[in-house]
């Protein structure tokens, strides 16, 4: 008899035990909380602090990012997002839309570049991106490719990968959207 699909899928929550999560998701939320200040945004970026450190950690362990943590996001990011300031709900779309297209393009066009977790991932970070603005949505999007490149090039250089390695790519997404939050939140 086969496991039932929920126990095969249910590796992913491995990593989240790891003893540095919680304190991680506790120093990023006040981090970003400090950088935004008390007002009507802090619960959609502490959100944002703790998605980052959970997804983080998943993807560095398993090189994979579950649905379960992506997709339920999208809509809690795009709700807190709108009560922090509804005006903004148009850059909010046309960030997630946009960053889903680059993501959806490279991911068509090559697709073990990068995963289609990723490119779901694009979606709530999207998001944020865009409720930061043109300025914010350029550099996050900057952030993620210059971040990602500098990593797999030390790894490169140092001969700890090679061309065909996979390399989580996740990490250096959720740190280009941290760069860009806190330098235009």
């Amino acid at each position: 008899m086969s496991a039932p699909v929920w126990s095969v899928r249910a590796d992913w929550t491995e990593p989240l035990r790891n003893r540095w999560t919680l304190p991680g998701c506790a120093v990023l939320a006040l981090a970003l909380g400090v950088r935004v200040g008390w007002g009507a945004s802090l619960p959609a970026f502490v959100f944002l602090g703790v998605l980052c450190v959970l997804l983080g950690a998943v993807d560095v362990a398993l090189k994979r990012l579950p649905d379960p943590l992506t997709l339920p996001s999208v809509p809690i990011a795009a709700a807190l997002l709108l009560i922090a300031d509804p005006s903004r709900w148009t850059g909010m779309l046309a960030g997630a839309g946009l960053l889903f297209l680059v993501f959806a393009v490279q991911w068509f066009i090559v697709p073990n570049a990068i995963g289609i977790g990723d490119v779901k991932l694009t979606l709530v970070l999207g998001l944020y991106l865009g409720w930061l603005g043109r300025t914010g949505w350029v550099t996050g999007l900057f952030g993620m490719f210059v971040l990602g490149g500098l990593f797999a090039l030390g790894l490169l250089v140092s001969g700890r990968a090679g061309r065909k390695d996979q390399v989580p790519y996740g990490p250096f997404m959720l740190a280009g959207t941290l760069l860009a939050v806190l330098l235009h939140a």
